[in-house]
């Protein structure tokens, strides 16, 4: 399998485009054996490539034995972005995916996406809220964004399995009060779709979002509020309906807030 956009395809004619991007030069974000993540320039624009080398047999027998299912390469990626396309959720727009090798621990892919220009991470913006907290009007419409982009790919069958605040983009400007607020969603190596979302990845997302939340201000109203709109129920019906996963995701989200605490505190552990 492979995909390059017209002007890639026309400068790389007739290079492995696979081993062109494993040795190219680039700005490295995150480098590890089977994976490596790294920014590069093409035609005066910047873009983001990520390079999987194949996992081996010991990644994948070790993801099956944790219940987890193991990510091969960029596959997962490429259709979570045109999955986030089709119903309107803002992300990366892929340039380039390309595939080869039938061997699951041996298959290499490569995934090209445009780069998102002078943006932040909603997780950075929100840190400013500890020394300037925001106007109620804005957090209320912050968590009515995220609600409704939840609710979109949760009701579409998508998860995200890595679902925290610093996994959405901003523009660095913040949200004149004229334009409509804009999320763009990144980092989706580990995202699944399913026909219907079961309700396990479903918890491990909004819990997930919840414990990046925590430390930012968000109160029991923000709560109901994202809850009435991902819902999309009066919110008398929808705490009856939802009482039982709301317990699951506080109580998810506290235990995962206390093991990066203990984590922090105690760098070998």
């Amino acid at each position: 399998m492979l995909y390059l956009r017209d002007d890639f395809k026309q400068a790389w004619q007739g290079k492995d485009v696979q081993a062109f991007l494993e040795t190219m030069d680039g700005e490295v974000f995150r480098e590890l054996e089977a994976r490596r993540t790294f920014r590069f320039e093409f035609n005066g624009k910047g873009y983001f490539a990520k390079v999987h080398m194949g996992v081996g047999w010991k990644e994948i027998l070790e993801s099956i034995l944790r219940l987890r299912r193991p990510v091969l390469g960029a596959r997962d990626e490429w259709e979570a972005l045109t999955k986030l396309k089709s119903i309107g959720v803002e992300t990366m727009t892929t340039v380039g995916f390309g595939e080869a090798g039938f061997n699951p621990a041996k298959q290499r892919s490569f995934l090209i996406t445009e780069e998102l220009e002078n943006m932040i991470t909603l997780e950075d913006f929100c840190e400013t809220w500890k020394e300037n907290p925001p106007s109620v009007k804005l957090k209320w419409a912050i968590v009515q964004k995220l609600a409704e982009i939840s609710k979109v790919m949760h009701d579409n069958g998508m998860n995200h399995r890595d679902y925290y605040l610093c996994h959405f983009m901003m523009p660095k400007e913040g949200f004149p009060d004229n334009k409509p607020i804009q999320f763009y969603m990144i980092d989706l190596h580990r995202a699944m779709i399913h026909q219907n979302l079961p309700e396990r990845w479903r918890l491990k997302d909004l819990s997930g979002l919840y414990f990046s939340a925590m430390d930012y201000g968000f109160t029991s109203r923000d709560i109901l509020r994202f809850l009435k709109i991902y819902s999309g129920l009066p919110l008398r019906e929808a705490l009856s309906s939802y009482k039982t996963i709301l317990s699951a995701i506080e109580h998810k989200a506290h235990k995962l807030y206390r093991r990066m605490e203990r984590k922090a505190g105690h760098p070998n552990y």
